[in-house]
């Protein structure tokens, strides 16, 4: 092996009659090279976009929700403690969710605003919502004869013209039944906190309030929506919903954020094979460089290869020399190229200088998210089609007569 490494290595390096030959390994190492950088830059992207989608997701979601088809849920503090009892559940609180009109001094809009239990306003509002202005502690402590106090999404806040302690009317079609109809409930709440979650669809629409202030403006008494539960590994929501499910019975039903979001996780699963597979076509184009490369090389070292072949070199060492020989230039430009991919990414990462529209998107930044499992699969694909580009001029110079070759070489 030794033998065939070193004359592998020679002939890398090209004397002054084969320069084009060496024009041309050099072609293929930047063909390998810009492909994979290419890859590892986009299925970066990708991941980062998926796993930044989830993480803003479930900023604002339960990992499951529990609700009760139909009805409100009396006597929650009870099956609150029966949900925390199921295996997998870190905790689970109550929450109220309800489509509402939202009047502002500028403008009116439609949202949703959604009950928070008061430990959680005491901790600063919801998980990874980041505070712009004012304080979501505020919730929790309004003053008799004033307005209760809710929190904004810093683009709802935008858009209706609301402000930290200006008044805002919020309108809910679930109003009281009268001889006349049904009338909307409308009623005034105070600005106490504007937010900004990431997800311009959150944030142009949401509306927290405190539990109690919400069930008074709603007239729901004592009940809820629903609970919503923290379970301890998010990727096993699914099976604590269902084991939540088994333990409460039909009256009840259990919905998973990886069951809520399917249809747009599975499209971003399917877009980034699609561009593995699209991407890995430069890797392609790149290996039939390496191949032609090979070719031209066994035409010019024909002699050489019959030299080698007199003196003893059987078809297999013939054949490990040219591989060698596509392997070394598909191995450096695969190492190029993740070097150059990483440095990409790091650059993407840390200065943030691709801006998206957010309510196109979802979010403001392209997110970068390098994965070891992603890089070994570029990395092993690249070096795969570069073997396989290496079999056939291989093959070839194995096959080659020593006696014709020095006769006619």
């Amino acid at each position: 092996m030794q033998f065939e490494r070193l004359v592998a290595l020679r002939y890398l390096k090209a004397k002054r009659r084969e320069k084009f030959i060496s024009l041309i390994s050099f072609i293929s190492i930047a063909g390998v090279t810009v492909g994979v950088m290419a890859l590892l830059v986009v299925i970066g992207v990708m991941t980062g976009f998926d796993q930044e989608l989830k993480k803003k997701i479930l900023s604002v979601n339960a990992h499951v929700i529990l609700i009760k088809p139909g009805y409100s849920i009396e006597d929650y503090q009870t099956l609150v403690q029966q949900v925390e009892a199921v295996p997998g559940v870190a905790v689970a609180k109550p929450f109220i969710y309800t489509q509402v009109m939202i009047s502002g001094p500028g403008n009116i809009s439609g949202g949703v605003i959604r009950g928070l239990d008061l430990p959680t306003i005491e901790q600063g509002g919801p998980e990874a919502v980041e505070v712009r202005a004012g304080s979501f502690t505020s919730l929790a402590h309004t003053l008799e004869g004033e307005p209760a106090f809710v929190a904004l999404g810093n683009e709802l806040a935008k858009n209706i013209g609301a402000h930290i302690g200006g008044q805002i009317k919020i309108i809910s079609p679930l109003g009281t039944l009268t001889p006349m109809g049904r009338i909307p409930r409308i009623k005034n709440f105070q600005v106490g906190a504007i937010f900004h979650s990431g997800m311009f669809e959150f944030d142009n629409t949401l509306v927290y309030s405190s539990i109690p202030e919400v069930q008074a403006y709603l007239g729901m008494d004592d009940k809820v929506t629903g609970l919503e539960i923290q379970v301890k590994d998010i990727y096993k929501a699914d099976r604590v919903a269902a084991a939540v499910q088994q333990a409460l019975g039909p009256a009840y039903d259990t919905r998973d954020w990886m069951r809520l979001n399917r249809s747009l996780f599975a499209a971003l699963k399917l877009e980034k094979i699609a561009m593995f597979i699209i991407l890995t076509l430069i890797v392609l184009v790149a290996a039939f460089n390496i191949a032609s490369t090979l070719i031209m090389l066994v035409m010019e070292k024909t002699k050489d290869i019959a030299i080698l072949k007199s003196m003893g070199a059987t078809r297999r060492s013939i054949m490990r020399i040219f591989i060698l020989e596509g392997m070394i230039i598909g191995t450096i430009g695969t190492v190029l190229g993740l070097v150059l991919g990483f440095i990409l990414t790091s650059l993407l990462k840390r200065y943030e200088f691709i801006k998206l529209p957010s309510d196109v998107y979802y979010i403001s930044t392209l997110p970068v998210q390098i994965q070891t499992l992603d890089v070994a699969l570029i990395a092993g694909a690249t070096l795969l089609i570069s073997f396989l580009a290496t079999l056939y001029p291989s093959w070839q110079a194995s096959r080659l007569d020593p006696v014709e070759a020095i006769r006619f070489g």
